[in-house]
């Protein structure tokens, strides 16, 4: 009896279908979400070029300084990790 029923080929149906179309979706929403660094770049001017230090950047991005940093930017120590130069600037690394 079981030995007579041939195996049958697999047929995705509706609840399948709309399984696949989530998860296209959602690798949709992934890949177009992924897109540049929406921080600020660098200005270009040379104050800003001869800069080599974090501790440099925060003369004038400090809490007391010209130009604060925002409340909630990161405690990282390397600025231009997050912060583009101007390409045709010599990369440095504060």
């Amino acid at each position: 009896m079981a030995e007579s029923k041939s195996k049958q080929k697999w047929q995705p149906d509706k609840r399948d279908m709309v399984f696949f179309a989530i998860v296209a979706a959602v690798i949709l929403l992934l890949v177009l979400g992924a897109n540049e660094r929406k921080t600020k770049p660098v200005p270009d001017n040379e104050t800003h070029q001869s800069v080599q230090s974090r501790a440099e950047c925060m003369t004038c991005h400090s809490i007391d300084g010209v130009k604060p940093q925002p409340i909630k930017h990161t405690k990282a120590d390397q600025c231009f990790q997050c912060h583009l130069q101007p390409e045709h600037w010599n990369t440095a690394t504060p």
